[in-house]
């Protein structure tokens, strides 16, 4: 009966209680497709910076991370990489060898980050083929070839199929040089990568470096960001009783975890203004329905009904409206969401993140688009109703009635 009292109630001031239900419905559209683009942009940018570079996972040798070293690298790569593959979830693993050197293009020399990369592999885990730019790729086979990034390219002023002079330190103390030819360029979308970057086959690599079978690093993808948890627990098990240590990306790119939380932050700051606004507006109906109706509630009490009962009655009729409210807003978020995750949002202007650069913002449709609006929606509707409510529930009868 409560119930039904109430939906005549907010039905009576169908004005009114449309204003609020619309404020209600679009407090929940903004901070549905808030969080939409929050989350949509975040995975975009984290897949993208992870798949296309780093990977999701990483295996190193225990410290190379902190103090990277030529010494500190993985035995028998291949034999990990096997039994990492074997993982369930995991998609692909690539190893890498990393160092510096100095390269030296005709009279140009510059100080260089190498990477040893196995084509076949950093293919299938990173794309890497699809980041060149002029010439082509690194064969299947070592040949002495090697890629460089773009920029470093422009600080060499080199060119595709000139010879490049590298020298370095070997792992067994010796001097480190060879003559590789120039088979490509490639862009990482990294302006600092680029410029200092060049990539070598991973047998050439451990030739130059006097590392046989060794690699300093396995970058693993995994099918979705959600399953990296999962998965390098289970790497981490698999490779029990190796000396190596197994990190997901937020561990070894935990500055960009950080800049990407902290941009994160922004979003919860505007759910708040939004609830503010929600708040305020359920708060200004909901007081002015009761100063309206207290001849109303001085009638009820006078027949017996109790404070509480019409303390509930009030909160009922806030309910309704916002149930109604979070409905309507669901539709109307949903479609924006879905419409913005397909086709996503022109930013006007490029930008870059993490060292990858967008053009278009997505939304993300999930769980968190709605529950966490609908939950903010209704719980800020009731608590600022209990004011009024309780103005209502001890509005004094025989006061009250004297009231036209």
């Amino acid at each position: 009966m409560m119930l039904r009292v109430a939906f005549r109630n907010v039905l009576r001031q169908r004005r009114r209680s449309l204003l609020t239900v619309l404020t209600m419905s679009g407090g929940f559209a903004l901070a549905a497709v808030s969080i939409g683009f929050s989350d949509g942009t975040y995975n975009n940018v984290i897949d993208l910076f992870t798949r296309n570079q780093l990977g999701h996972i990483q295996i190193h040798a225990p410290g190379y991370l902190d103090r990277p070293s030529l010494y500190k690298n993985i035995a028998d790569y291949d034999e990990v990489g096997a039994r990492v593959n074997a993982v369930p979830g995991v998609q692909h693993w690539a190893p890498r060898i990393k160092a510096a050197g100095l390269a030296s293009v005709n009279d140009k020399t510059t100080g260089v980050a190498i990477i040893g990369i196995d084509p076949a592999h950093e293919n299938e885990t990173t794309r890497f083929d699809r980041k060149i730019t002029e010439g082509r790729s690194l064969g299947q086979t070592a040949a002495h070839e090697v890629v460089l990034g773009s920029g470093l390219a422009r600080v060499l002023r080199a060119e595709v199929g000139e010879e490049l002079v590298v020298l370095s330190q070997g792992a067994d103390g010796s001097i480190a040089n060879d003559l590789y030819t120039i088979v490509g360029l490639a862009e990482s979308n990294s302006g600092i990568q680029d410029q200092t970057t060049m990539y070598l086959h991973v047998v050439d690599a451990q030739e130059l470096f006097v590392l046989e079978d060794r690699a300093h690093e396995s970058a693993i993808v995994v099918e979705t960001l959600e399953d990296v948890p999962r998965v390098t627990a289970a790497i981490d098990e698999t490779l029990a009783g190796r000396d190596v240590v197994v990190e997901p990306w937020k561990v070894f790119a935990k500055a960009f975890y950080r800049a990407m939380v902290m941009d994160q932050q922004g979003t919860w700051i505007m759910l708040g203004i939004i609830i503010l606004l929600v708040a305020v507006g359920v708060l200004n109906t909901v007081l002015m329905t009761v100063l309206e109706r207290r001849r109303e509630y001085g009638v009820l009490r006078a027949v017996g009904t109790g404070p509480g009962q019409i303390f509930r009655l009030v909160l009922i009729e806030v309910t309704v409206m916002a149930v109604i409210g979070i409905v309507a807003g669901s539709l109307a978020a949903w479609a924006a969401n879905h419409y913005f995750a397909v086709r996503g949002l022109s930013a006007g202007f490029e930008f870059t993140y993490g060292g990858i650069e967008f053009t278009r913002m997505y939304t993300e449709v999930n769980a968190r688009t709605f529950w966490i609006p609908a939950l903010s929606v209704m719980v800020s509707a009731l608590l600022v109703s209990i004011y009024p409510a309780a103005r209502a529930a001890h509005t004094p009868p025989a006061q009250a009635m004297r009231l036209h």
